[in-house]
């Protein structure tokens, strides 16, 4: 399952933008619509973020998503972070700060994802890759200078495990940005 994928658009100056999802599975929630006839959603794109919806004429601060994946996705656990659930917030507010998100995308974040993790005896968190970009591809046009695409993979456990920690790398935003943050569960 791909919770609440959310896409930023960043533009340097208002752009008609196509946003297309090559994803490997169902839409199974979509906001504004995903338009299945041109696959994708055509947007009015303004610097500031805020985006004109060309199916409807709305306004809308991102575009979101969920899916259900047609295969398991076998998630590289291999490094990554052990927080309690008492410390999610500090480490998610801390951690995405780090990776290159602005306050209003980790706040956005961070609102979805805490009521989920704060009781959980501890959170082992990964930042997935191509683990997860491979499988829910993004075809943007004008395609953007700069894409950033942050995707939280957590498992509930009730005891500690030792992990190697995950190197953060940090995002430069630079021309025309799009920002996507989504996550998962393991159970």
């Amino acid at each position: 399952m791909v919770w609440k994928p959310v896409i930023y658009l960043y533009p340097q100056k208002k752009i008609d933008v196509l946003i297309q999802l090559d994803y490997a599975g169902e839409i199974i929630a979509d906001y504004p619509e995903y338009n299945r006839s041109i696959n994708g959603w055509n947007v009015l794109a303004y610097p500031d973020g805020h985006l004109i919806n060309k199916a409807d004429n709305k306004e809308y601060s991102y575009l979101f998503w969920e899916g259900k994946s047609n295969n398991r996705i076998d998630y590289d656990l291999s490094t990554g972070f052990l927080v309690n659930g008492e410390n999610i917030k500090v480490f998610l507010q801390n951690t995405l700060s780090e990776i290159g998100l602005t306050p209003i995308e980790y706040n956005e974040f961070i609102v979805f994802w805490y009521p989920k993790m704060k009781n959980n005896n501890y959170n082992l968190i990964h930042f997935a890759d191509n683990d997860y970009t491979d499988t829910a591809q993004l075809n943007i046009t004008p395609k953007p200078d700069s894409l950033l695409r942050v995707f939280m993979v957590y498992k509930s456990l009730d005891e500690p495990v030792n992990i190697e920690k995950q190197e953060i790398k940090h995002f430069i935003r630079k021309g025309f940005t799009v920002v996507e943050w989504g996550g998962t569960e393991i159970r």
